[in-house]
């Protein structure tokens, strides 16, 4: 993938089953939508998660951090920012902002590996890291 973009953003709309008691996007939700981030991203790429694990290679999830400032509420449009900040033989990192409104309401971070079938830790494929073996600039907290 030689025309690696570092950078997109996804518009979603928090559902009402999305919501607890108080009407709060939940927490555990926040991950849901980095994962939407990520796949995207990974989309506007050229890339096709469904074809790569078809092959045997599937991207887990190794680290996963979220930092909530404001919350977000039931029928908010959201914007999700995923950005690539690290991509290694070994890895790739993304970082996320969720964002209403041009405030951001949470940042996160998530570090993946790449493993076959059996779970076997494998090198990250080359179209995933190609021209990208350096630290990229993360977003200020």
């Amino acid at each position: 993938m030689s025309n690696l973009i570092r950078q997109n953003d996804v518009h979603v709309r928090v559902r009402y089953s999305e919501t607890d008691a108080m009407g709060f996007l939940h927490h555990s939700r926040y991950f849901a939508l980095f994962e939407v981030g990520r796949t995207e991203l990974y989309r506007v790429q050229g890339g096709d998660y469904r074809a790569m694990e078809e092959s045997g290679l599937f991207l887990v999830v190794a680290k996963a951090e979220c930092r909530f400032r404001s919350p977000a509420r039931y029928d908010d449009e959201l914007i999700i920012r995923t950005t690539l900040s690290r991509a290694s033989p070994a890895k790739l990192e993304h970082d996320y902002e969720v964002i209403r409104g041009g405030v951001v309401l949470a940042t996160g971070h998530t570090v993946l590996g790449c493993v076959d079938r059996q779970g076997q830790i494998q090198r990250m494929p080359d179209f995933l890291v190609d021209g990208f073996e350096v630290d990229l600039p993360r977003p200020k907290e």
